[in-house]
């Protein structure tokens, strides 16, 4: 049976034995649900220890992956310039659009108190945030951390990513003989935690049951009905990103027919959809660039990969959606401020998400933690990540074709690529 299947089958069966037992009303078997809890506080703390390691050594490898700094040119540089737009476009726009959707999903007054008093300290950790909210000067200058390691030990993420990017930089400026063994070093430091990870994952099933079941005791029925309407609230703001902002981009940015653009796109939608991964998608997305939409050589062979590999605005969009979702469910009210600062951290920790299931989720912990959330709450995430991920693998790589339209119209007509036919190799 495939882990995805068992770990949406262990979250209904929490949900299903919570839901009973909360209309039980039995003090033992009550008891007896919560005592199971700390076995998903285990299991989220062995999901923790990975994050930091997955991303320093994913980023470092990732930049370094080019030959030298040169290589990337011009199309390297515009394209990081539109994978950051269109991140923080993502992100705010879910950032915007998701208080309001959230605030529709019904959740039983009663079940939200019982949550916020599991979540005290959450709750107070978050209002401890606002209260020493630091000035833009402050924030600013906290970007550059003095201490690198301090900042991985305290879970600032945000300043991390900045050395590692920094790091990375400065690596593709030695010569080959000093940079390979330090790329090697993090190549398996980013190896050994991802397989750490996928170890986690296998229990997976058992992790989320201790974390569903707690939950659906203390909520009762209206947690079967939060889950349901948080998937349509999902599934709403990424295709609806889609349609209202990367297609029309494709559309205008690539001097493109939007018919056209579809037909170009959906071959590697549908493998995406289906397969939930960038990667096994981009064939296609080199097929379609090369034959139905006539892009460069370059476009195909150089921007399509580094997209796939790197770029998830579904990620920017699912994020913010899910951190408004556990604080919704905990009862922790984000401040303006905090929600500035998971919009800010939620794009460069795209870039880290790991080519896995519920790679999304994973990287989310030090988010939550962050904003002052329950790093719990990313255990029914993963339960439902089945369903969400296909949309959003598909809006992945919507984004990956329309920056692939506008890069490679925007070099035809600056001739900066020499047009050829699609089907000429590239010099």
């Amino acid at each position: 049976m495939a882990l995805t299947t068992r770990v949406l089958i262990a979250l209904v069966a929490g949900i299903a034995m919570g839901v009973a037992i909360a209309s039980s009303g039995s003090p033992l078997a009550t008891r007896a649900a919560f005592a199971i809890e700390p076995l998903g506080t285990l299991w989220i703390n062995a999901i923790r220890m990975t994050v930091i390691p997955l991303v320093v050594g994913s980023l470092v490898v990732g930049i370094t992956s080019a030959p030298d700094a040169r290589s990337i040119g011009r199309v390297g540089r515009r394209a990081i310039v539109f994978f950051i737009v269109t991140l923080f476009a993502a992100a705010a726009y879910a950032a915007i659009l998701g208080p309001p959707l959230i605030n529709l999903i019904p959740l039983d007054p009663a079940a939200v108190a019982a949550m916020q008093k599991s979540a005290a300290t959450a709750a107070s950790t978050a209002t401890q945030n606002a209260a020493n909210v630091p000035t833009f000067t402050r924030w600013l200058i906290d970007l550059v951390p003095a201490n690198p390691i301090k900042a991985a030990a305290d879970g600032a993420l945000l300043p991390l990513i900045i050395f590692t990017l920094v790091f990375g930089l400065a690596l593709l400026t030695l010569p080959e003989h000093q940079r390979s063994p330090v790329v090697a070093f993090f190549q398996g430091l980013g190896d050994a935690a991802l397989t750490v990870v996928r170890w986690v994952l296998e229990l997976a099933p058992i992790g989320v049951f201790a974390l569903a079941l707690p939950l659906a005791t203390r909520m009762g029925a209206s947690a079967a009905g939060a889950l349901a309407a948080f998937v349509i609230v999902v599934i709403g703001i990424t295709v609806s990103f889609c349609l209202v902002v990367l297609y029309p981009l494709a559309v205008v940015g690539g001097r493109i027919s939007l018919g056209e653009f579809a037909r170009g796109a959906f071959p590697s939608q549908a493998v995406a959809f289906s397969s939930r991964s960038s990667l096994a998608a981009l064939p296609a997305m080199i097929e379609s660039a090369r034959t139905r939409l006539g892009l460069p050589a370059e476009i195909s062979g150089f921007f399509l990969p580094l997209a796939a590999s790197t770029y998830r605005v579904a990620g920017a969009l699912a994020q913010p959606t899910a951190v408004l979702f556990i604080a919704r469910l905990y009862g922790v009210e984000l401040t303006a401020t905090q929600l500035l600062a998971v919009v800010l951290t939620v794009v460069p920790t795209t870039f880290s998400v790991p080519g896995i299931p519920a790679g999304s989720i994973i990287v989310m912990v030090p988010i939550l933690v962050g904003a002052g959330l329950p790093a719990e709450g990313i255990g029914v995430l993963l339960g439902i990540d089945a369903i969400t991920d296909m949309f959003r693998t598909a809006a992945n790589v919507t984004g990956d074709m329309a920056g692939a339209v506008v890069l490679g119209k925007r070099e035809q007509a600056s001739a900066v690529l020499p047009l050829r036919p699609a089907n000429e190799p590239a010099p």
